[in-house]
């Protein structure tokens, strides 16, 4: 399964993009994680670092930034690393950047300024690097979107959606593993491939490719009713809930094969679900690690943050951004969410993305803390100058609480 985050490439239209100009680019290797810099002819000296989304894949060499194209066209320059670890990569995604950015130095001297921008996972990726890296080098500003704010809080709602599983449809299409998924796809002794977490999913539910044993529906109706998941994002979150936990257990430098989880405490809304889940307790010490790695604290300096949202998201859901706001000082945190009127995993248009950019690098300039109402004017503005919309930010967006779809342990 290739990197779960959508890869935005613009189109340089805006006034202030450069002319074409030759880059100088950069990759290599440094203890497991690929890099690459691109520093544009006309240097603005400040850096872009862009952190990628949950892959499956193993780290692999020539890493990308979503929005490459369009900071290098305003004159920044751009490092992207592939990180060491697959999956949830936050265990050693500091370490990976810190590497990066002492190649960086070492070719093109400290830049003036340093920018963070992740989508996804990328986006927890973006608040571990504001909280660990603004002390030791000039983070001014950083753009999380969909992000995955609130840290390992998002594996408790996974763990949930494992084990519901199990127990309305263990007896259709058994997954083996349960709470640990056993170890993960590629690991010499994994018993199952994401495309078998799909069959089985499928054969249960019906989803996604339609189909399914008798009661598949009503099964599904269940599934959601018990999650709260959109149905078009049932079969994605099982391969993420199932082979995501037990990648965080197996692999080596994470949990050692140790359990981070818990569901003790846990009351499910469907009373036969809450009367027949396993029931797991975490090891102690992994939840602590699991923790650590990484959920924010919201020591952010005076980094100026943008977070930005849509509504629909079956895979990273908004209520994330609940804890994140309450962690970090209001004077540091402009939150703005994107009402889509259906379900995406960051489904923003071209319009949104630059809203929320151009009202970053507006208040790191020196003008006023931006407001969901001003992005949504500043992306209407890029709309008129041809970026594609629509513009959708909800100046009025109450956020939930992420208590009301993963409960407290």
């Amino acid at each position: 399964m290739k990197r779960i985050a959508t890869a935005f490439l613009l189109l340089a239209w805006v006034a202030l993009a450069l002319p074409a100009a030759a880059d100088t680019t950069i990759t290599g290797e440094k203890k497991g994680a690929f890099f690459t810099i691109i520093v544009p002819d006309a240097w603005n000296g400040d850096l872009v670092v862009s952190s990628h989304g949950f892959d499956f894949d193993a780290p692999a060499p020539n890493p990308s930034a979503d929005l490459g194209p369009y900071w290098l066209s305003q004159g920044y320059a751009v490092a992207a690393s592939s990180y060491s670890q697959c999956c949830w990569a936050v265990f050693n995604t500091l370490q990976d950047t810190e590497r990066m950015l002492d190649v960086f130095k070492k070719n093109f001297g400290e830049p003036n300024q340093i920018y963070l921008s992740g989508f996804s996972l990328g986006g927890i990726v973006t608040a571990q690097l504001v909280e660990k890296l603004g002390n030791n080098h000039n983070v001014v500003g950083a753009y999380p979107l969909c992000g995955a704010v609130a840290g390992s809080r998002s594996w408790d709602g996974a763990i949930d959606l494992r084990l519901i599983y199990d127990v309305i449809c263990g007896g259709i299409a058994p997954i083996p593993g349960g709470a640990t998924g056993l170890p993960s796809p590629g690991h010499p002794d994994s018993p199952i491939s994401i495309f078998d977490t799909l069959l089985a999913t499928n054969l249960c539910m019906g989803v996604p490719f339609g189909g399914g044993a008798p009661g598949a529906a009503a099964r599904l109706a269940q599934y959601v009713a018990v999650t709260t998941l959109p149905v078009s994002f049932v079969a994605n979150d099982m391969v993420f809930a199932t082979h995501g936990i037990s990648n965080m257990i197996f692999e080596e430098g994470k949990l050692d094969g140790e359990q981070g989880l818990t569901n003790i405490g846990v009351t499910y809304t469907d009373a036969g679900v809450d009367a027949a889940i396993q029931r797991v307790t975490a090891d102690s010490q992994a939840r602590k690690k699991l923790q650590r790695n990484y959920t924010p604290k919201g020591s952010v300096g005076d980094v100026k943050i943008v977070s930005v949202h849509t509504d629909g998201d079956g895979l990273v859901i908004v209520e994330q951004e609940q804890p994140y706001r309450d962690t970090v000082p209001a004077s540091n945190l402009t939150l703005a969410i994107v009402d889509e009127a259906g379900n995406t995993h960051c489904g923003f248009t071209e319009a949104e993305i630059v809203g929320g950019w151009e009202s970053l690098r507006g208040w790191v300039a020196g003008g006023p803390q931006p407001t969901a109402a001003s992005i949504q004017g500043t992306c209407l503005f890029a709309q008129g100058l041809g970026a594609g919309g629509p513009c959708r930010y909800d100046p009025g967006y109450v956020l939930g609480n992420l208590d009301s779809r993963v409960a407290p342990r």
